[in-house]
């Protein structure tokens, strides 16, 4: 029995660390991809209009299609799916790059954005059964993973960039690289397999209440980083006369600190459960969104900015893993979280500024302060998925389905 049991947890382990190596390699797709725009936006000869039209598809695409994650999840079993799905992803880096026009642009992206939405679904579920046999917190620092190669992606998309080499080139290659390492990370994840008498998912439906309730968590935290990753440089460029390197620097910063926070927050999480994690951060937040407003110079908001990335940095992680344990299908209720965390993203940018045009930068950020301060008022949803009800409560005696 002690030997079934070190085995076991070792397979945990491997399942643990392969899982996280999954979301470092769908992050560095992003990454990838975001570095090259200016060289796709030449290459396609769109407007800066006709751009900002064009990178809403990839929003629409996940929207539409993270609903058949579960059904694919369901028929092939999770791994296969995710596999495949990841596979998919990694190799649609290759399409924007090849578009010649807008329509091409926006029809490339559309896959993009639907590739990128299956998978993310489909790793998200396996991560919080990971973490549920695991009994701590990982979801956190998987998170922090994927930040993680979103910065490897940039850093290998800025070099290519700063040598003038052809995207195609670039992202097939990155493409190719990608994909391999998907597969070889895949093979370490769990297997878990619907049970024979298990009801398939719908392949498309409504997102249950409970992924309604913890999406609008979600919502606040995504709607604060969109925001805050998109307009902080312009913030401190027009409203505060930093010059352009000051400025970029304060979205480094930015990133810095959300990727930091979710690589350390699984020890807060554990410590503290999620509830107040989320609580704390919404406050931390909500601070951070007050220096911004009422900074005088340059060094306050830029310090505002970094409290904002640090408070909501696990926000979406911990909402993604109380959907997982909200009711019988996660892939279902994650995909309904994540429908509603990309629409915030979508929404972020343009939201602010419409309000900036409307009044000032300054009140549009006085949006994101009252989002992040929706996180001290709302973070008592996540106990109903969270690890404190898991935790307290018996476990059901019939196993989800037997996990590889």
């Amino acid at each position: 029995m002690a030997a079934q049991t070190v085995t076991s947890t070792e397979r945990l382990r491997r399942a643990r660390h392969a899982i996280a190596a999954v979301f470092c390699v769908h992050g560095a797709v992003t990454g990838s991809f975001a570095t090259r725009i200016p060289w796709i936006q030449e290459h396609a000869s769109v407007s800066a209009g006709q751009l900002g039209l064009a990178l809403a598809f990839p929003a629409l695409g996940a929207s539409l299609a993270m609903p058949l994650a579960g059904a694919v999840s369901h028929r092939f079993g999770a791994r296969t799916a995710l596999r495949g799905l990841l596979s998919l992803w990694t190799l649609a880096l290759i399409l924007p790059s090849l578009a010649p026009n807008i329509w091409g642009l926006c029809g490339a992206l559309l896959v993009y954005g639907a590739t990128a939405g299956m998978s993310d679904v489909a790793m998200n579920a396996l991560g919080v059964e990971t973490e549920t046999l695991l009994d701590k917190s990982i979801m956190s620092s998987l998170h922090g993973m994927w930040s993680v190669g979103a910065l490897l992606g940039s850093a290998a998309g800025t070099v290519a960039a700063h040598v003038g080499g052809d995207a195609r080139i670039h992202h097939l290659i990155a493409a190719l690289v990608l994909t391999a390492l998907g597969l070889v990370f895949c093979q370490g994840v769990l297997d878990v397999r619907s049970t024979p008498d298990e009801e398939p998912p719908p392949r498309f439906s409504l997102p249950p209440k409970s992924a309604l309730i913890i999406g609008a968590i979600g919502f606040c935290g995504v709607f604060a980083e969109g925001a805050s990753l998109d307009w902080s440089a312009v913030y401190l460029r027009d409203e505060l006369g930093s010059s352009a390197g000051l400025a970029a620097a304060s979205t480094t910063a930015f990133a810095l600190t959300m990727a930091v926070a979710r690589l350390v927050g699984d020890r807060v999480v554990d410590r503290f459960g999620a509830v107040r994690t989320v609580r704390v951060g919404g406050a931390v937040a909500t601070l951070g969104g007050l220096l911004v407003v009422l900074a005088p110079h340059a060094a306050l908001a830029m310090a505002g900015f970094g409290l904002i990335g640090l408070g909501i940095a696990v926000v979406v992680p911990l909402a993604f893993a109380a959907a997982g344990r909200s009711g019988p299908n996660p892939s279902q209720a994650i995909a309904g979280v994540a429908t509603i965390t990309y629409t915030s993203g979508l929404i972020a940018p343009s939201a602010i500024g419409g309000i900036a045009d409307a009044t000032s930068l300054m009140f549009s950020f006085c949006l994101v302060t009252l989002l992040a301060f929706g996180l001290v008022l709302g973070a008592g949803v996540l106990r109903t998925g969270g690890r404190e009800a898991a935790s307290a409560t018996p476990a059901p005696a019939k196993a989800p389905g037997p996990v590889g």
